[in-house]
C-alpha cells in the first residue's frame, strides 16, 4: 500500500475541513471507548490480566529467534509451507508467486493489516487476480477505492448513505431498502458464490503458535472462516512479532483483544488453522502457505522500539486518542493509525518521512493508559522526536526557535525581560 505520511499537515487540513467525518468518527469511537469500559468493569482482574499478557509479549520479544525456529518446525511438520520474507516486497513476491501456481485466478481475502502493510492488495490487482475482499468493512471500502482509516473498522469514515449508494452501484441484486440487516444480506448474496469458487484464500494471523505451527483468526462475521476453508489455498501472512509459546498463552491474549477492541468477551468466531486438510478430513486446503513477515521488526528491536512490538493490533489507542477523533485514520498517511501508527510508521516508511507523525500527540497518555499490553506510547513518541532533532530531520525555524528557548532559559535576565514583554504585548 503506498503511504504519504509526509502530507500529514494537508491531510489534517483536509479532514478538519469536513464536518462528516468527524461525526462518523465519533460514533464508532464514542461507543467503542464506552463499551470497553464496561468490559473492563466487568473484568475484577484485568489489570493482572495486562500485566501477564505484557510478560508474554516482553518474553516472545527476548526469545524471538528460538520462538520462531520452533514454529517453523511444528508448522512444516504438520504439513505447512513456511516462508521467510525480509520486507514488503518479498512478502507480495512470494505470494503472487504461490498464486502463479495456480490454475484459478479468483483470491478471497479476509481483512489483514499485515496484508495492509505489505500492499498484497495493489499487488493481487497488478497481477489481474480477481480479487474479492470478504470482511464487510473491506468489501465496503474495496468497493469505494478507500484505503482503511481504522484498524478493526476500517471503513468507520463511511456513513450508511455512502454504503446504499454503492452497494446499489455494484452488486447484482441490490436491496431498495436502507436498513442495516438488508443491506448485510445485499452483501451476503453478493459475497456467497465468490466464497465457494475462490480457488486462493488469503489471510492474515491474529497469533502463531510456536509449540503446534498453528494459526489464530478473531473474526466476528465468519468471513475468515470461508476463506480460508473452499478454497484449494490457504496462504497466511503474518509478522513476526505474533508468535506466542503455546495455546495457554494465547488465551489470556485474546481475553484482553476482544474487551479492549469492541468491549466483548469473545468473538464470534476465533479459529485455529493447523497445516493442510489431512486424509480423512472433510474439508479445508490441499495447500497451507504461511508467509512470515520482518519488514523491519528485528529493526525495532535494535533501535530500542521492542516495546511497540507488544502490539496487539486492538485498535483501542485509537479509539481514546483526542488526535485521532478529530481528524480520522487517512490524515496520518500510512497503514497505522493514531498512536500506534505514529510509532509503527516512523519506523516502517523512515523517521525523514514520517517524522511529523511524532509530533501528532498531545503526550496526555491515555493510549498507554488503555493499552492491554501496557505500551508506553508517549515515551517512544518522544524517543522519536529525540532522533527526529538529532538526525537534523526538523526544519530550520525549529531547530532556530529551540535554540533561542536554549539562550534564554541559561539567562534570568533575558528571560525575565523577554516574559514581561509578553506580558505586555498580550495586554
Amino acid at each position: 500500500m503506498q503511504t504519504h505520511p509526509e502530507k500529514f499537515q494537508e491531510n489534517v487540513a483536509k479532514a478538519l475541513a469536513n464536518p462528516q467525518l468527524k461525526i462518523a468518527i465519533r460514533r464508532t469511537t464514542d461507543r467503542a471507548e464506552s463499551k470497553r469500559a464496561e468490559a473492563i468493569r466487568n473484568f475484577p482482574n484485568f489489570e493482572n490480566a495486562r500485566t501477564q499478557g505484557t510478560r508474554i509479549k516482553d518474553h516472545v520479544v527476548e526469545n524471538l529467534g528460538y520462538y520462531l525456529t520452533q514454529f517453523e518446525r511444528n508448522a512444516t511438520a504438520k504439513g505447512a509451507v513456511v516462508h521467510w520474507a525480509s520486507d514488503a516486497e518479498q512478502a507480495r513476491s512470494i505470494v503472487i508467486d504461490i498464486c502463479s501456481r495456480q490454475k484459478g485466478r479468483r483470491v478471497t481475502r479476509a481483512k489483514s493489516m499485515l496484508g495492509e502493510e505489505i500492499g498484497l492488495a495493489e499487488a493481487l490487482d497488478e497481477a489481474e487476480y480477481d480479487r474479492v475482499e470478504t470482511d464487510l468493512a473491506e468489501h465496503i471500502i474495496q468497493l469505494a477505492g478507500d484505503p482503511p482509516s481504522h484498524i478493526v473498522w476500517p471503513s468507520m469514515h463511511r456513513t450508511r448513505e455512502d454504503v446504499v449508494r454503492l452497494f446499489r452501484k455494484h452488486h447484482r441484486n441490490p436491496t431498495d431498502s436502507e436498513e442495516i440487516t438488508d443491506l448485510v444480506d445485499s452483501a451476503r448474496r453478493e459475497l456467497r458464490s465468490k466464497f465457494l469458487t475462490a480457488d486462493i484464500g488469503i489471510t492474515g494471523a491474529n497469533f502463531l503458535l510456536a509449540d503446534s505451527g498453528s494459526v489464530c483468526t478473531v473474526t466476528n462475521e465468519g468471513n475468515a472462516e470461508l476463506t480460508t476453508t473452499p478454497p484449494d489455498v490457504h496462504i497466511v501472512t503474518a509478522g513476526i512479532d505474533i508468535l506466542v509459546p503455546s495455546m495457554a498463552h494465547a488465551m489470556p491474549l485474546l481475553r484482553l483483544l476482544v474487551r479492549s477492541a469492541t468491549g466483548g468477551e469473545i468473538t464470534q468466531y476465533t479459529t485455529f488453522h493447523t497445516g493442510p486438510k489431512r486424509q480423512n478430513d472433510l474439508d479445508g486446503p490441499g495447500e497451507f502457505h504461511i508467509v512470515l513477515v520482518d519488514n523491519g521488526r528485528t529493526r525495532m528491536l535494535s533501535q530500542g522500539m521492542s516495546e511497540m512490538l507488544r502490539c496487539i493490533r486492538c485498535g483501542a489507542c485509537l479509539n481514546h486518542c483526542v488526535v485521532y477523533k478529530h481528524i480520522g485514520g487517512h490524515a496520518y498517511g500510512g497503514v497505522y493509525p493514531g498512536p500506534m501508527g505514529s510509532v509503527l510508521t516512523p519506523n516502517l516508511d523512515g523517521l525523514e518521512r514520517a517524522r511529523k507523525l511524532a509530533h501528532a500527540c498531545t503526550l496526555n497518555g491515555r493510549c498507554q493508559e488503555v493499552c492491554p499490553v501496557q505500551i508506553p506510547l508517549p515515551k517512544l513518541l518522544r524517543a522519536l522526536r529525540a532522533s527526529s532533532w538529532e538526525k537534523k530531520y526538523e526544519p530550520p525555524v525549529n531547530r532556530f526557535a529551540v535554540a533561542g528557548f536554549v539562550m534564554l532559559a541559561k539567562s534570568p535576565r533575558l528571560f525575565q525581560l523577554f516574559a514581561s514583554a509578553g506580558v505586555l504585548g498580550m495586554r
